[in-house]
């Protein structure tokens, strides 16, 4: 059910720990970037194995919380899904900034070769720049559950 929320396409349970990472293996080689989620207990060859691990903070082993990438420390696996829509909303908005960034760099630059940017708009822009990507990047705190 995490699986699904979280729009993975294959998610497996109750494996054992060469199980795990045999899986872990086969679904690198089938599909390249892959995620292990699990307890900690006998997941640390697995959460190694995987190019993202993601291990439960109370409940695992010293071994896997060392091993793995991301530590969720309630153990609360339903903030799986948010975390990861989270951050692919982070990534588009980080794309969106450095787009906005660098054509108001290229505007300005453009608007400077034939002697249209003053110092005084080159310094407007530039803050307006900074205002654009600070209150873009704002919209993240309205990303819910």
């Amino acid at each position: 059910a995490i699986g699904r929320q979280a729009g993975v396409s294959d998610s497996r349970a109750e494996l054992l720990p060469e199980q795990k990472l045999a899986a872990i293996r086969e679904l690198k080689e089938r599909c390249g970037m892959t995620a292990m989620v699990g307890d900690g207990v006998n997941d640390a060859p697995a959460l190694a194995a995987a190019d993202i691990g993601v291990a439960m903070g109370g409940a695992g082993t010293d071994a896997a919380l060392e091993t793995a990438d991301v530590v969720l420390m309630a153990d609360d696996l339903r903030q799986l899904p948010y975390t990861v829509h989270l951050g692919r909303r982070t990534l588009a908005v980080i794309r969106q900034n450095i787009a906005v960034a660098l054509g108001l760099k290229v505007l300005a630059l453009v608007a400077a070769v034939p002697g249209w940017l003053t110092l005084w708009l080159a310094v407007f822009a530039d803050m307006g720049a900074t205002l654009l990507v600070t209150l873009n990047s704002m919209r993240l705190l309205r990303v819910k559950e």
